[in-house]
């Protein structure tokens, strides 16, 4: 995947890049997972600033480095079907995340939002792995 650079320095950017990226995406999903539960279990933890601003502050870092990715390997949504598929669903995700987090009117739309978030967030990361489209219904 580091066609597009190179050189040794090349690949350490990449190297580092990547993982800031992938240390980013486990900790956007498992705070999400941690948001939902309090969520649901009316958690007082919700409130807190902490919890409110971290998530900006790790999906940015996300984001940055999503684009940082793929500037230096040159892959671009509507370029690449596996990473168009990514971002498409992304949007997906971030749709259900603020219906299950925030604009849900009952437990119950706010509950089914999350775990369609989390189920899209699975889907994701799949894509990202495998680099299909199909994700990991590709394995099927």
């Amino acid at each position: 995947m580091v066609s597009a650079i190179s050189g040794k320095q090349g690949v350490e950017v990449y190297s580092v890049l990547k993982q800031i990226h992938v240390t980013c995406a486990v900790l956007s999903g498992v705070g999400f997972l941690l948001r939902g539960i309090w969520m649901l279990s009316a958690s007082p933890l919700m409130g807190r600033r902490l919890t409110r601003v971290v998530p900006h502050v790790v999906d940015s870092a996300l984001l940055g480095s999503a684009l940082a990715l793929a500037l230096l390997l040159h892959q671009y949504p509507f370029r690449e079907t596996w990473l168009t598929a990514k971002v498409l669903a992304l949007l997906v995700y971030i749709g259900l995340g603020t219906v299950a987090l925030k604009r849900g009117r009952t437990r119950q739309q706010r509950l089914w939002a999350w775990l369609g978030a989390l189920a899209v967030f699975t889907y994701i990361v799949s894509v990202a792995v495998i680099k299909q489209p199909a994700g990991l219904f590709a394995l099927l």
